[in-house]
């Protein structure tokens, strides 16, 4: 049993090594990296792989600096998944509670799985010297070690918010809540919170989110009640502002931009019922078909059309939309605590190719609204460049636009920071993920 038990437990390890180096030496993302280890490994081992997965690549640079510590010279670059196997055998013996003669013998034994059994004992010896030379009470040598980010990032967090960075950062690390938007149209917001109250499962409500519910702990969806029959679905507080802040000028025909996965379509026809018809673009038709599948299961229907936002004369058949959402193609500055690979995957260069994309997407949507319409901009990132400053840009070009300052209501104010243009809300805010908003309206 112990023998079984300890070759399960290596399965796991190097299937995390395996994952982590995907991400960190092919550029795949985590997502899907995830998808292949978790194949690889028994159903209730899948949440300790995702635990090490996730905690190796929050705490990378920090555990990257041990290692260059720990080892006398660097292993080889055909040997980067050794690299990833000893971060995960850090990251348990510093973060977790897993005892570490478990941690060294698991770990130990991933490398003979990983094809890598001469490097067994350079392994236990790198962790034995781990436990003898106290590194975790060391303070870090470099700043990307102490925030567990890229000095780039570091650099363009700290410039745009100079009184909040730290925090900004820190939130980037931790643990992401897991928030519920209950479906009105099925069951009132407080009557699904004492249900999920009688099955012991605690949650709280949103001021001013008044179909959000942030659960205690995380859980599988198929758990939930009624998440099969569309009666709740998963979905960040923060990305629950934008739909009823579109809405707010009215229903009729509205189009949402960029689609997938369909989080967002789905709480605009909730909220809109009969009185609203919807049309969803995306440019990529595998995305979209995450779109249809997320209706489906809400009872939901909308025009899919795959095509690229930034090209409507593509797919648009010249009917003026009421409203418009655009949520932009961005770095995702905001959502790197549920998403780390984020933090390795995105460099310094991508952001002024992202801005370019999205004030193309802007300029070319906007000829589609009708004069009183209202186009609602999204990004989930923290960085002016793609914030405010594409907006103050488009609205210093474009004479019969203007930007609609009103919130959409007056509770979600204690979490918005209001911009030069638009609204900002930072990651870890009230439990929220970091979103930005900018309103704008055509002029008739």
């Amino acid at each position: 049993m112990l023998v079984t038990q300890n070759k399960k437990g290596a399965q796991v390890r190097a299937a995390a090594a395996a994952a982590i180096d995907e991400v960190i030496s092919k550029g795949r993302s985590l997502d899907a990296a995830l998808a292949t280890a978790e194949s690889r490994v028994a159903s209730d081992d899948r949440a300790l792989l995702r635990m090490l997965c996730f905690g190796c690549l929050r705490h990378h640079w920090r555990l990257q600096e041990w290692c260059d510590q720990l080892l006398d010279r660097p292993l080889k670059k055909r040997d980067s998944v050794m690299s990833a196997l000893i971060a995960v055998g850090l990251f348990q013996l510093s973060d977790t509670r897993i005892p570490d003669h478990a941690v060294v013998s698991q770990t130990v034994e991933a490398a003979r799985l990983l094809r890598r059994p001469k490097h067994a004992g350079l392994l236990n010896a790198v962790f034995r010297r781990f436990g003898r030379e106290e590194l975790v009470d060391k303070k870090p040598r470099s700043d990307e070690a102490q925030h567990n980010h890229p000095r780039w990032l570091i650099n363009a967090i700290r410039k745009d918010w100079p009184d909040d960075w730290r925090q900004i950062l820190a939130a980037n690390n931790d643990r992401a809540p897991m928030w519920l938007r209950v479906n009105q149209s099925r069951v009132a917001a407080g009557e699904y919170l004492d249900e999920l109250r009688s099955r012991d499962i605690e949650a709280s409500p949103m001021p001013g989110a008044t179909q959000a519910l942030q659960l205690a702990n995380a859980m599988p969806v198929a758990d939930l009640p009624g998440f099969a029959e569309g009666r709740v679905s998963v979905q960040d507080a923060a990305a629950q502002i934008a739909a009823p802040w579109l809405l707010a000028n009215g229903r009729g025909r509205v189009l949402d931009a960029c689609a997938a996965p369909g989080g967002k379509s789905g709480h605009l026809l909730e909220l809109g019922g009969p009185d609203l018809a919807l049309t969803c673009v995306d440019r990529d038709p595998q995305r979209l078909e995450s779109v249809s599948e997320n209706l489906d299961r809400l009872g939901l229907n909308a025009t899919l059309l795959p095509g690229d936002a930034s090209n409507p004369h593509e797919w648009w058949d010249g009917q003026p939309f009421d409203g418009i959402l655009l949520d932009a193609p961005c770095s995702a500055s905001g959502v790197i605590r549920r998403h780390p690979d984020i933090k390795l995957l995105r460099r310094e260069t991508d952001i002024a190719e992202l801005t370019q994309l999205q004030a193309a997407m802007l300029e070319a949507l906007w000829p589609l609204l009708r004069p009183g319409g209202r186009l609602l901009y999204v990004t989930c990132s923290v960085l002016m460049a793609e914030n405010d400053a594409v907006v103050g840009r488009f609205l210093a070009a474009t004479a019969d636009a203007r930007e609609n300052e009103l919130l959409p209501n007056n509770n979600i104010r204690d979490v918005m920071r209001r911009k030069v243009r638009g609204y900002q809300v930072l990651p870890g805010t009230a439990g929220l993920d970091g979103f930005y908003f900018a309103c704008l309206e055509k002029v008739s």
